[in-house]
C-alpha cells in the first residue's frame, strides 16, 4: 500500500555478491510504500550484484559508506542475502558492529537467504526463531536460534526469510514491520 512507510528511512546493508533479487526487489516494494531507502557499504561507488551466486547482474551504485552512517539515523534495517555478501561484511567490523548496533536498537531488521548470517556473527541469533536458506540453518541452530522451515517468520523485531520464491510474503511482513515501528530517524545523511 502506498505511503506506509511515508517519512521512513530504510537503510540497506550490502556489498559485492549481493542477490540482485533480494536487494532490488525489497527496495522497490519500500520505496513505492513511501520509505527512502539509502544503499550503505564497506566500499564506494558501485558493488556487483549476482544471480544465483554465480551469474554477473549488473551493479548497484553505493549511497553511503557503512563506517559513515548510525542507526540513529534510520528507522529500520535491511539485510539482503548472496552467500558472498554477507560472508564479506561478518568479516567488516564497522559493518558488523552497525548491524549489532541496530539489533540492540530495537528497531525493525529484515535478513533473507543468506542474510541471517549477521545474526551469527552479532551473537544475536541465540534465543530467537529465524529462517534461512537451507545451508545457514545449522550456523543458527550452532549460534543458539530456534530455525524453522517456513516462508517468512518475526521474532521481536528480527523478520527472516529463506529465499528469492519467498520474496513477495517477505516484501509484505517487512512492510508490515516496518510500518509498525516508531518514526524516530534523525534528519541527516543521504
Amino acid at each position: 500500500m502506498a505511503g506506509e512507510l511515508s517519512g521512513r528511512r530504510v537503510a540497506i546493508l550490502a556489498t559485492d555478491g549481493v542477490e540482485r533479487v533480494e536487494l532490488e526487489q525489497p527496495r522497490q516494494a519500500l520505496d513505492e510504500a513511501g520509505a527512502r531507502t539509502t544503499l550503505l557499504s564497506i566500499k564506494t561507488g558501485e558493488i556487483a550484484a549476482r544471480k544465483f551466486d554465480l551469474e554477473d547482474a549488473g551493479t548497484f551504485t553505493v549511497d553511503r559508506l557503512v563506517k559513515d552512517a548510525s542507526p540513529d539515523e534510520y528507522d529500520a534495517l535491511l539485510l539482503p542475502g548472496g552467500t558472498v555478501n554477507p560472508d564479506k561484511l561478518r568479516m567488516d567490523p564497522t559493518a558488523v558492529s552497525f548491524v549489532r548496533d541496530f539489533i540492540d536498537s530495537g528497531k525493525p531488521v529484515a535478513a533473507i537467504c543468506h542474510g541471517p548470517w549477521h545474526f551469527v556473527e552479532t551473537d544475536r541469533a541465540r534465543g530467537r526463531t529465524l529462517t534461512s536458506w537451507p545451508s545457514v540453518r545449522t550456523d543458527l541452530r550452532n549460534a543458539g536460534a530456534t530455525v524453522v522451515d517456513e516462508q517468512v517468520v518475526t521474532d521481536g523485531s528480527i523478520t527472516t526469510s529463506r529465499m528469492p520464491d519467498d520474496i513477495p510474503a517477505f516484501n509484505e511482513r517487512i512492510i508490515q514491520e516496518f510500518a509498525k515501528a516508531p518514526h524516530a530517524a534523525a534528519v541527516g545523511g543521504s
